[in-house]
């Protein structure tokens, strides 16, 4: 029996990449676990994009957001953007999608903030930089810094 050619086996290689990557790269897609940090309420707007945009590529994507010092303003009730948007409504969008909002408890303490003055889908942790840790250590969540 004769060998294949080097030409043959290449190009039989190319078809099966060629293949693989035709395939739905979503039914492939593992669920990321994921921590967004957010201590300045300015860069709400577009994290809250950013986190929309990484569950239309992965719905399946695990997404903690923690927030602290400025940035748990946002997810004050009445809080709106510099275009007078309210936060609540992409707020309450993500969390049906499975996103979690934390709030640091030492932000409240040292601003003087009650958890009656967030909205419902506010969670509160005891320090948003020690959950931030907690998440990556000990949970496997990558970092990002909107």
């Amino acid at each position: 029996m004769k060998e294949p050619s080097r030409l043959a086996c290449i190009l039989a290689a190319s078809a099966l990449l060629l293949g693989a990557c035709a395939t739905d790269l979503t039914s492939s897609v593992h669920p990321d676990k994921v921590v967004y940090h957010i201590n300045d309420s300015s860069s709400a707007t577009a994290a809250l994009r950013n986190i929309g945009n990484h569950l239309d590529v992965n719905p399946q994507a695990q997404i903690v957001v923690v927030t602290h010092a400025l940035g748990v303003d946002f997810l004050m009730e009445g809080a709106r953007d510099k275009n007078g948007n309210p936060y609540n409504i992409p707020v309450e969008s993500l969390t049906e999608r499975g996103v979690t909002f934390d709030v640091c408890e030492i932000t409240l303490k040292s601003r003087k903030l009650d958890r009656k003055q967030f909205i419902p889908e506010s969670k509160f942790v005891p320090s948003g930089v020690a959950e931030i840790g907690k998440l990556q250590a000990r949970g496997g969540f990558a970092y990002i810094k909107p």
